[in-house]
């Protein structure tokens, strides 16, 4: 690829993509993340970190895809507002600064999901190099393992938007509501779980593993999260399930609409 910016989330995909860049062109790599309401605190931190003990380049930006009607309207559509406006501004990047790619941390696996993000990716001509190399998210996990990247096992992280139901809109104080909830939840120790936001309810989805401690924590959960601004807690039977929310399109179970 000779050089690349990579759009560098701290999660393994991204993190996998940004070291292997590092290790392969070295100074024509840039890793950027991109800060906006809708990521986590939390994770600007892991990533930094990462870009601290690996030694590679990374910088910060701010997006602006609350400034976008389409992302704020939450449609099934979200996804590609809030990628075409950090492709937009990731190939401005590139052209300023003489960069030839940009590169994502998409794999196979994503293949198989209703992803609208993948449509903004293509259109500004963003490479994923673990798509292109065939990799699943098991093998990019091994990989990142056996490179020591500490979050080789870090649990998904998607932005904080995807917890609000489409057609509920998007705003600042809900997606600060989901940060305050979610950090709350894993204070207690869960670690794989989602605080579905449906306004005056969150609906908590927690991994097979995190269920039994969930229902443990209950009283603790229902106390804390009321004391974030929900008026009820539900604790969802069915569990984790990645992208849940997009249940809502799939017609009669047979799959999702194309983009």
């Amino acid at each position: 690829m000779g050089s690349v910016v990579t759009a560098f989330s701290g999660g393994v995909d991204s993190a996998l993509v940004a070291v292997a860049a590092h290790e392969t062109l070295g100074a024509n790599s840039l890793a950027v993340t991109a800060v906006s309401p809708a990521l986590a605190a939390r994770e600007l931190e892991i990533a930094e970190q990462l870009a601290r003990q690996f030694g590679f380049a990374h910088r910060v930006i701010r997006t602006n895809e609350m400034e976008r009607e389409g992302y704020t309207q939450n449609s099934p559509q979200r996804c590609y507002f809030c990628k075409t406006e950090l492709y937009t501004h990731l190939t401005a990047l590139t052209e300023a600064e003489n960069y030839a790619w940009v590169a994502n941390g998409a794999n196979t696996d994503d293949q198989g999901d209703y992803r609208p993000g993948m449509k903004a990716a293509a259109e500004h001509r963003a490479r994923s190099p673990l798509l292109e190399a065939g990799l699943d998210k098991a093998t990019v996990r091994a990989i990142a393992l056996r490179l020591n990247i500490p979050v080789w096992d870090k649990p998904a992280q998607p932005c904080l938007s995807s917890r609000v139901p489409y057609g509920t809109p998007v705003t600042i104080e809900t997606l600060s509501k989901i940060e305050r909830a979610e950090d709350f939840l894993r204070g207690l120790g869960l670690r794989e779980f989602r605080a579905r936001h449906h306004d005056k309810l969150c609906r908590v989805e927690a991994s097979e593993d995190d269920m039994d401690l969930a229902f443990r924590r209950r009283e603790e959960i229902v106390a804390g999260l009321k004391k974030v601004g929900y008026l009820w807690v539900s604790l969802d039977l069915t569990g984790l399930r990645s992208g849940s929310l997009n249940e809502v399109l799939k017609p009669q179970g047979k799959g999702t609409p194309s983009v």
